[in-house]
């Protein structure tokens, strides 16, 4: 058993509401502290705005797709994409940071 679930602190799956405005209109996401730290940590390193980048997933969702039924979906989808197309995620563990605890193995693509 890989006992991810089991060691992880049970606060990360825990269902967190912001609200996000996106073109102009605010709208309330839930997701799980664990996706909001993987999205703080992606925006940041796309060097955005939590809301800039929410905005850019969603308008990239609408022209793939011509809708989002389910944007709270699409940034649980976006996250692990984001985790699975990293040649290398190491996150450091001694940061304090509950994600990182979670995310500390190392990925590697298939690439």
């Amino acid at each position: 058993m890989c006992k991810i679930y089991i060691n992880s602190d049970t606060a990360l799956f825990e269902l967190k509401t912001r609200s996000i405005r996106i073109d102009g209109l605010v709208t309330s996401i839930r997701l799980e502290l664990i996706f909001w730290q993987l999205l703080d940590r992606i925006s940041e390193e796309e060097n955005l705005k939590l809301s800039e980048f929410l905005s850019k997933i969603y308008y990239e969702g609408l022209v793939k797709r011509g809708s989002i039924a389910n944007f709270s979906s699409a940034l649980r989808v976006a996250c692990t994409a984001y985790l699975n197309n990293k040649e290398h995620v190491k996150f450091n563990s001694d940061c304090h940071d509950p994600a990182a605890e979670i995310l500390s193995w190392q990925l590697v693509s298939n690439k």
